[in-house]
């Protein structure tokens, strides 16, 4: 396993839309423990395959709090195939957008049909934390930040800080003494 470095905006990167896993092999399991060991290190409770520059269809998340045992699961080409009429809001941040946090309105449930590590699939329906995470993660592999989902005048707002950052040689990452890592979604 490694700590790999997670990509920040402005990087064209996390634009890809991500390609699906063809099959689980030594490769996909080498990935995933990686993106456990990064999102855990950042910290984080959601990370996608691109946010590490892979641009696979892999979701990694962890919802456990803080003094509860890990839960780790794993989301293979994962696809909403349902989602409710019904809003919920979350604030919500972003690995690769480090300390910029931003309400975002998203369905309040959903179903989501996935692959776990055996390549079985599976279909769950979430709701509440583990809905927003799934939905976050999801934009992800397709190309799609959580600003996409704020105002234009927000949106260029962060995306001029993060490129002025950039231009400067800078890069922001979460403290890991950062009191609200459940804000870190991915």
């Amino acid at each position: 396993m490694a700590t790999r470095d997670i990509v920040i905006i402005p990087d064209k990167r996390l634009r890809l839309v991500s390609e699906p896993v063809k099959a689980i092999d030594t490769s996909v399991r080498t990935l995933v423990d990686d993106m456990f060991e990064t999102m855990y290190a950042a910290p984080g409770i959601g990370l996608a395959a691109i946010q590490i520059g892979v641009p696979q269809r892999v979701v990694t998340m962890d919802l456990a709090k803080k003094d509860d045992p890990p839960a780790p699961q794993v989301f293979i080409n994962p696809v909403i195939t349902w989602s409710s009429e019904e809003k919920s809001t979350y604030d919500e941040g972003c690995l690769s957008i480090p300390e910029y946090y931003e309400e975002v309105e998203r369905p309040a449930k959903v179903k989501v049909k996935y692959l776990d590590l055996e390549g079985q699939e599976h279909e769950i329906e979430a709701d509440g934390l583990l809905a927003t995470c799934l939905q976050h993660e999801i934009d992800h592999i397709n190309g799609v930040l959580f600003i996409d989902h704020i105002s234009k005048l927000k949106r260029d707002r962060v995306i001029k800080k993060f490129k002025k950052a950039a231009k400067l040689g800078e890069t922001s990452k979460p403290h890991p003494s950062d009191d609200v890592p459940e804000h870190h979604i991915g």
